[in-house]
Order: structure tokens, then C-alpha cells, then sequence
């Protein structure tokens, strides 16, 4: 009985190991993180090629450039206006979205009207910034890289990946934050 004490006893503290650490599945190396920024560089060369390529032909419009990376022309300007959006200020706006070929994707009936806080809702990253240049009743179209609208994986439905996006947005109405007000 005591040697089978003694071997149980044995067999319980050569069973007690420590947990081993799990090695990881897939080592990434710099390499694949220098890959794919090559290739997202190599994508939005294309894209602003593309849409350099179509303010070039298109002599009807004025273009202007963001400091956001993306294109624009008024549809409608409100040349009377003169406050410029801060953040918290809220909008009403409505908005359809094109690829650059003028397909629509999203129609504004299909959206709906939008209402948006400055720097606060979470719309697509191009078209938060683009708002923020608009005043009240402008009609802009935008021209967005697919890096400023919904980037390498698409929405899902109607926007494939890595596709540029053309939108027209039409803003209704501006509703100014109080701390944004001037009162004195």
C-alpha cells in the first residue's frame, strides 16, 4: 500500500507542469506592414488621378481643393451667409451618393433627411469634414478618395470596397450651439 501511495503521490506532482504559452498562429513582418501602405499609397494615387481626370474635363464647374484631401463644387452657394460651422453646431441636411461614373448608389429619398452635430454624428470621415466647409442652403458635390469614404471594406450592401465616392449634399439648415454664439 505504500509503494502505491508513494506512486500516486509521484504521478500527481509529474502531471502538476505549468501552463505553456501558446506561440502565435501567424508571426506578421515589417514587410507585409510596408506591403500594404505601398498599396494603399498605389490606390489613392488612382483615385485622385481619376478624379483629377474629371475636374479636367469638366469646364462647367469651378473645382476647389479641401485642406481634407478631397475636391468639391457648389451646386448652390449662399454667397449671403457668412458664419462658418464650429463643432456642436447642428445641421439638417440630405445627401445622395454616386460612384464617379454618376451611378447612384444611395438615393437622398433613401437616406432621409440627416441630422448632424459637428464633429459629433458618424457619418462617413470625407463627408463629416466636407459639411463643415458648407453654409446654410449650399448644395455641394464632393469628390471623396475611397480612403475618406468607407475605405477597404465598403458599407456592405451598395458600396464595394475601395470604391470613390461622388455626393451631393444640400444643406437645410443650421442650428448654432449656444457656446458658439457671439452674445455679449
Amino acid at each position: 500500500m505504500k509503494y502505491l501511495n508513494f506512486i500516486l503521490i509521484l504521478l500527481l506532482f509529474a502531471g502538476c507542469e505549468g501552463p505553456k504559452p501558446r506561440k502565435p498562429v501567424q508571426v506578421k513582418s515589417k514587410s507585409f506592414y510596408k506591403e500594404s501602405i505601398e498599396r494603399s499609397k498605389k490606390l489613392l494615387a488612382q483615385e485622385q488621378e481619376l478624379i483629377q481626370n474629371i475636374i479636367k474635363n469638366d469646364s462647367t464647374r469651378e473645382y476647389f481643393d479641401s485642406p481634407y484631401g478631397f475636391s468639391y463644387f457648389y451646386e448652390v452657394e449662399n454667397q449671403s451667409s457668412t458664419y462658418q460651422l464650429k463643432t456642436d453646431d447642428e445641421v439638417v441636411l440630405t445627401y445622395t451618393m454616386m460612384t464617379m461614373n454618376n451611378d447612384t448608389l444611395y438615393t437622398a429619398e433613401e437616406i432621409g433627411v440627416v441630422q448632424h452635430a459637428i464633429d459629433k454624428s458618424q457619418l462617413f470621415s470625407g463627408l463629416r469634414n466636407g459639411i463643415k466647409l458648407m453654409k446654410q442652403f449650399d448644395k455641394v458635390t464632393f469628390l471623396f478618395p475611397s480612403s475618406q469614404g468607407y475605405g477597404y471594406k465598403g458599407d456592405g450592401n451598395k458600396i464595394k470596397p475601395s470604391t470613390p465616392l461622388k455626393t451631393s449634399v444640400e444643406l437645410l439648415r443650421v442650428v448654432q450651439n449656444k457656446d458658439s454664439l457671439n452674445l455679449k
